[in-house]
């Protein structure tokens, strides 16, 4: 067990964007940043550097959060080296998009697993421990086209809808346990995966965004740490919109 480590924070998909922005938000001294990448060629390293940087511990793992041996194994990892889990915030996420008519099975299987199974598969294991603890906070993020739809994008979006419903029930389960669990609904964020818009699509994406203006990982991570925060203790089951606006 790693002793200098008081409180434990698990990110899923952490090694960027919205993922490493809240992994880098509950960095500080004496807390153990857990997150886990997928990809190949990721390595989390850029991660562990903004933890190190303001004091945290950071662990990066490669994980395959669809895969329940994989999820099972890392959480075991966690509680072997720290003996506690305080927050969990399930980020991985992946996109195939495609119009529904053309969606292959494979592609609607890999995000449905990858989003909703993973979401999932993360939480049940973080609750054991947190129900011995009788104290936890989980938080799931989904997204706006989890709750408006969005063309091209039916596993997507029936993805994030599912986290909410998710979301919602597990939030019953656990409350008795002081146990919260709420999401958060991203609007338009600028990440690695929005700079592949041309600048056009994104124009025309603002043009809808009462604030005007596209938001940003860290929105979404300050966010984040009010939920884990005691000053969210009476907040569960709940989905935060954070938009700009965009949806009402």
């Amino acid at each position: 067990m790693t002793s200098n480590i008081k409180r434990t924070i698990v990110v899923t998909g952490g090694s960027k964007g919205i993922g490493r922005a809240i992994c880098a938000a509950f960095a500080a001294p004496g807390a153990g940043i857990y997150f886990n990448f997928n990809s190949p060629q990721t390595t989390g390293k850029e991660t562990a550097d903004l933890i190190r940087k303001s004091g945290g511990i950071p662990r990066g793992i490669r994980v395959n959060v669809a895969s329940d041996t994989q999820v099972t194994d890392f959480f075991k990892t966690i509680i072997d080296e720290t003996g506690r889990i305080d927050v969990l915030v399930n980020n991985a996420g992946i996109t195939k998009d495609g119009l529904m008519l053309r969606m292959k099975e494979q592609s609607w299987d890999d995000v449905i697993n990858v989003n909703l199974k993973g979401t999932f598969l993360c939480i049940r294991s973080a609750a054991r421990t947190m129900i011995k603890q009788r104290h936890g906070r989980i938080i799931n993020i989904t997204s706006i086209a989890g709750v408006a739809g969005n063309p091209g994008q039916a596993n997507y979006a029936a993805s994030k809808a599912g986290i909410i419903g998710l979301t919602k029930t597990a939030a019953r389960e656990l409350a008795s346990r002081n146990i919260t669990v709420n999401a958060i609904a991203p609007g338009f964020i600028k990440t690695d995966m929005t700079t592949e818009l041309s600048e056009k699509v994104e124009s025309d994406i603002i043009s809808q965004i009462p604030l005007g203006r596209a938001g940003t990982p860290e929105d979404i991570a300050e966010t984040a740490v009010f939920l884990a925060s005691d000053n969210a203790d009476y907040i569960t089951g709940q989905v935060i919109h954070v938009n700009g606006g965009m949806y009402i």
